[in-house]
């Protein structure tokens, strides 16, 4: 049971559907904050991820998680020792209500701008989902983000000694974004990615080979793989945890610290896990299933 599990939550199920309770709260599971590499620490849940990289100068951090991720977030940052009130930057990968849906209220709590992709940044601000998501569907409203900002695809984020560039990775949802940035610790730098999900997945009657509400989706989410197979890319921490096996390196950090987390064919094995997804996506399509 925990092995089907485990692949639903890899495989993406939980890329952006609440439909299943049980689900939900699977994705909330407690989880201890933990330091990964230099100034960047994970505050997720054991099914969300959420990243805080920090600085002197003020914190970023990337995701919300579900509205019930929301105060697991906030009490890890406090308890790794940083205040709320210093994130300046709360950046988004996607859309969805398990991974923006926490995010109206650490803004609220931190005071902090919110970050997405044009197409991203519309969805928060409104609460409302895209009718061009391919799991349009199956999705919900979500609280309106306040102080929300657009930043376009290669922009770089800075913040005192901080700069996380945006990387447009859009096909899971319409305004999808992966975040890449560089740690340091003991004097050796890591280039680190946030991906977000590629997984094909969709709500009836969406389909990616002919949809006419999101006409480019194949040709994004093809496009968003080679992006993310291509990143410079030492240690890799996915919108979903289970995805980019991030436990099982956690694991390994009492006897190889952080080094732990370097894995150089993650980001790599990652596309090849969505190309996969999305060729039996298509499959299912082509056999009108």
């Amino acid at each position: 049971m925990q092995d089907i599990k485990r692949l639903i939550l890899s495989a993406g199920l939980a890329a952006g559907l609440f439909a299943a309770p049980a689900m939900a709260e699977d994705w909330n599971d407690p989880q201890e904050p933990f330091a990964v590499f230099g100034d960047t620490y994970y505050v997720g849940t054991r099914g969300l991820s959420a990243v805080l990289i920090t600085s002197p100068q003020g914190h970023i951090l990337i995701d919300g998680g579900s509205p019930e991720s929301a105060p697991m977030i906030a009490q890890h940052i406090r308890q790794l020792g940083f205040k709320l009130e210093d994130v300046k930057f709360i950046l988004n990968s996607h859309d969805h209500f398990d991974h923006a849906g926490g995010i109206s209220e650490l803004q609220k709590l931190s005071g902090a701008v919110v970050l997405a992709s044009v197409q991203g940044e519309k969805v928060l601000r409104s609460g409302q989902p895209s009718k061009g998501d391919p799991q349009y569907g199956d999705l919900q409203s979500m609280k309106p983000v306040a102080n929300t900002r657009a930043v376009a695809d290669g922009e770089v984020v800075k913040l005192g000694p901080l700069a996380v560039t945006a990387r447009y990775t859009p096909g899971h949802t319409q305004g999808g974004v992966s975040w890449t940035w560089r740690s340091t610790e003991n004097g050796k730098g890591a280039a680190m990615v946030y991906a977000d999900s590629l997984n094909a997945f969709t709500a009836k009657p969406f389909r990616y080979s002919d949809s006419k509400s999101y006409p480019t989706a194949l040709a994004d989410i093809k496009k968003s793989i080679a992006t993310v197979a291509g990143l410079d890319c030492d240690i890799l921490i996915s919108a979903h945890p289970g995805a980019s096996d991030l436990f099982e390196r956690l694991a390994k950090q009492p006897k190889l610290g952080n080094a732990a987390f370097i894995d150089r064919q993650a980001c790599r094995a990652y596309a090849e896990a969505g190309t996969e997804r999305l060729n039996k996506t298509l499959a299912a399509e082509a056999a009108g299933k």
